[in-house]
């Protein structure tokens, strides 16, 4: 066993939390007391005791960081993502607010901040909408504008024209 555990600290993808633990199992096996080792690596005795308690009911697997909280709605998650993928077919821009408001449809109530993270799980992008007249402006009145404001600044440009008569 303390081989396993001397294994499981020095792999190169342990946690540091994972070699403090171990180090905590390796020297109550030595015969130290839990205030000793806390001592020693700078922690409360009471974490070293739930660790070794963890450590005698679970065994190997209690020295990993255990996830807390419920675990993910992964049917949740595949239903919102079926309803944005359908709403993200249809041939229009959307708003993360109006994906919002439109999820409300399919039975789905998430915010619009939910709902940008929801669209990063899918891979959507977005642009910013561009402010530009540009597409429709006619080139031939653009040209003619230009020349009447070149027109009318205080001094006549010189292009075309020699820097100095003569």
């Amino acid at each position: 066993m303390r081989a396993q555990l001397r294994k499981l600290s020095r792999a190169p993808d342990a946690g540091w939390w994972v070699r403090e633990r171990v180090d905590m199992v390796l020297l109550a096996a030595k015969g130290w007391s839990a205030p000793l080792i806390a001592q020693h690596l700078g922690c409360s005795d009471k974490t070293v005791r739930r660790v070794l308690r963890a450590f005698e009911a679970k065994g190997v697997e209690a020295l990993e960081r255990q996830v807390r909280g419920p675990p993910p709605d992964l049917a949740q998650r595949q239903h919102v993502h079926a309803a944005l993928a359908a709403l993200l077919a249809q041939p229009r821009t959307w708003t993360s607010g109006q994906l919002a408001l439109a999820l409300r449809e399919h039975g789905v109530r998430l915010g619009a901040r939910q709902v940008r993270r929801y669209l990063a799980d899918l891979g959507a992008s977005w642009q910013r909408t561009k402010m530009t007249l540009a597409h429709k402006q006619r080139t031939d009145e653009v040209a003619r504008a230009r020349r009447h404001l070149s027109r009318l600044k205080k001094r006549p440009s010189r292009e075309g024209r020699p820097l100095l008569p003569g």
